[in-house]
């Protein structure tokens, strides 16, 4: 699965989310936003700002 954060727009390292399902909350590893996950289809996942983080 493949998602970009859409805060510093780098790859977030889904992988430590084996069981990813919309409505799941990722932080990224990059600038700390939380992200709530919207849908996951073909690979693609989109999320959006839940929370600013650092």
């Amino acid at each position: 699965m493949h998602l970009v954060c859409p805060e510093c727009k780098n790859d977030v390292d889904v992988s430590r989310y084996p069981h990813l399902a919309p409505a799941d909350v990722v932080e990224c590893d990059v600038c700390g936003i939380t992200l709530g996950i919207e849908n996951i289809a073909d690979g693609e996942v989109a999320a959006e700002v839940v929370d600013e983080g650092k």
